[in-house]
């Protein structure tokens, strides 16, 4: 068995907004997708992992609930699922995180989200019914360690 090779994470600036809709079909046929994307880049809050200088996956980080810290979304390639691409993008994202907590959520039926953010020790916050029709929204929370002050 080959080693994965290493996944890079990094803030995505303009010149990444092709590589998104290699990561994410939905970037290049849904125009808010790609609107969400590009604010993002904009704002300095969008994060793409690489693995041999290829787009494997992508993050969005937002204050919009309830001015917090969330991770708006999470996306890795279907190929690169389950291969540690969603670990590094969690981490890279928490790692620019000042305040003591970030959150995220996903629909009930996604279980391979549930599993990842288990992994990385979020706990479950709550959820929000009639979202989506019979899939409730699950709210999940992590605590940060104390940023400290060099």
């Amino acid at each position: 068995m080959v080693p994965h090779q290493e996944i890079r994470v990094r803030l995505a600036g303009t010149r990444d907004r092709r590589a998104f809709a290699e990561v994410d079909p939905r970037v290049s046929t849904d125009l808010a997708r790609r609107e969400i994307v590009d604010s993002a880049i904009a704002a300095r809050m969008c994060w793409i992992a690489e693995r041999s200088n290829k787009p494997v996956g992508y993050g969005i980080l937002s204050r919009k609930f309830f001015s917090r810290d969330f991770i708006e979304l999470l996306y890795v390639a279907e190929e690169e699922r389950r291969k540690g691409v969603g670990v590094a993008v969690l981490r890279a994202i928490e790692s620019t995180i000042m305040a003591d907590r970030v959150f995220t959520s996903t629909n009930a039926s996604n279980a391979p989200m549930r599993s990842l953010l288990a992994q990385c020790g979020y706990k479950p916050s709550g959820s929000i019914d009639n979202l989506d029709p019979g899939d409730p929204e699950l709210v999940f929370v992590k605590f940060l360690p104390k940023p400290t002050r060099g």
